[in-house]
Formats: C-alpha cells, structure tokens, sequence
C-alpha cells in the first residue's frame, strides 16, 4: 500500500503497541514524538518506526511540520493517533480510493469507544476529519484545541469506514487531564469568534459537513447554557440514552467539558476587564 503514516505520540506506551500492530501493513511509519518519558520511543523504534522528536505546540503544528520536513516514503500520508485504531475495512477503501483519486484529501469518520463498546449514538457517529493528504498540496490549521484541512473543501472527498478512537483508554484521570488543556483553547477560540466573525448562517445549510460542523460550532459559541444544551442534543435528540449507561456517562462528561469552556471563557473576559 502506498501510503505513509505519521502517528503523534506523547507517553503512550500503553496505547501504542495496538495502534502499531493495526498498522503493521505499512512500510513507512513516522512516529512525530513529544519527547516522551515513558517507553514509546523505544517501543515505536522496536517495531521498526522512524521517530521524529519535536516540543508539542499543537495539533496542527505537529502535522504541518513533519509534513515540511520530513520525506515520507509515499505521496499520501495517513494522520493517526496512538489512541487509535486502524481497521481492515478502512484499509481496504482507503487502497480503492487512492489508486485513481480524485481528491487531494479525504475526510474519515471514527467510531468513539468507551466503556467496552462503540457509541453509536451518543458518540455523534459519524463525526469527520481530514485524515488521509496528499503531500506536498496540504496543510492543517489550528480550530480550538484540534485542526481541520486547510485547503478548498472541493478538494477533500469522504471515506465511510471508520477507524477506531479509544479517548479513555488511559482512564478518566488523563481525560480529564486533557481536556482541561483543552477547555482553555476552545475558550480563546470561542472569545476570538465573537470578536471577529459573524454568524456563517449559510454555512448551517450547506453540503459540505464540514462546512456545516464549522458553522454549528460558531453558533454555539454564542449560545447560553451551553452545558445544558450541549447534553439535550446528545441524549436526547441524537437518542445517546440508546447507548445505556455508557451513553449517559459520556454525555456527562461532554457536558462537563462544556461548563469547563463556559467558565474559562468567564474568567478570561473577568481578567481582561
């Protein structure tokens, strides 16, 4: 298969074995390390992996930088976490698409597992983001604490099969640890958004998802009792009380998420005033 993979890693000892034997089809994986402490370097060298090491700024940074100045073995280059997993089926109309593509980059959904299973529902399936690029036309920007593609949304085509998120896999201490870093970036997102952009009311409509995606997120930013709605539309409206206990759990969790932003916002325009 003529694809490359570059995989960012920070301490995942314990995710990384599993995301490397998914992935072990590949003959040109590119670990973009955070100077680790643990043994994921010796673990990605082990397995026969390039390691690459660079302070992390954000998601986005990571990508494009290995992107600028790294060769990669192949033209297309697969984006993955070590919290992820990649599967058979993904693989196989990931080869079918590349053979004679039409796009410079393609959106792909995942499939969030929590608590031994897959949240259909609550988990917002299918969510997309631009995984699979094609060097050296594409780049990433920073939105919040994530990334989308910055290239012409014509350019991006969608692959349905979906790879595997296992967010918790190192338990809710590190979620927690990471999504309060998280909470932060998003308000200064949120506050930047208010400042500086309208509304793209258009945009809600739009073909592209993630025009739309975009769009909803701009509308939020400007929503009361976020928190709250941020819970109705999961479990309710996107019927997460299908996915039983775990449904409910992660749909608190996300609202918890929500009313970390919400009070981090408060406190940067408390501090500014």
């Amino acid at each position: 298969m003529p694809v490359s993979i570059l995989l960012l890693t920070l301490n995942e000892e314990q995710n990384l074995p599993a995301c490397l034997d998914a992935i072990s089809w590949c003959d040109d994986i590119v670990v973009m390390d955070s100077f680790s402490s643990d043994r994921t370097v010796e673990l990605a060298t082990k397995a026969g992996a390039r390691v690459e090491q660079r302070k992390f700024d954000s998601f986005a940074g990571q990508r494009n930088f290995a992107l600028q100045h790294i060769e990669f073995k192949h033209e297309w280059v697969f984006h993955l976490d070590a919290d992820e997993i990649f599967t058979e089926a993904l693989f196989e109309e990931m080869e079918k698409a590349i053979r004679n593509p039409c796009f410079d980059a393609y959106n792909i959904p995942s499939k969030m597992m929590f608590m031994g299973k897959w949240l259909r529902y609550s988990g917002m399936y299918p969510s997309y983001q631009v995984r699979l690029t094609r060097r050296p036309v594409f780049q990433f920007k920073m939105v919040g604490h994530g990334q989308r593609a910055d290239i012409a949304v014509e350019k991006i085509g969608t692959l349905h099969e979906p790879y595997l998120h296992y967010s918790f896999s190192k338990g809710l201490d590190d979620w927690f640890e990471r999504h309060n870093r998280y909470s932060a970036d998003e308000a200064r997102a949120s506050l930047a958004h208010r400042l500086n952009e309208q509304v793209n009311w258009a945009g809600l409509f739009a073909r592209d998802a993630d025009q739309r995606r975009l769009a909803i997120k701009g509308l939020v930013f400007r929503l009361p009792f976020r928190p709250f709605f941020r819970f109705i539309y999961m479990f309710f409206l996107r019927f997460g009380f299908l996915d039983g206990m775990a449904g409910l759990t992660y749909c608190y969790l996300v609202t918890t998420y929500e009313f970390m932003i919400s009070c981090k916002i408060r406190e940067i325009q408390t501090l500014e005033k």
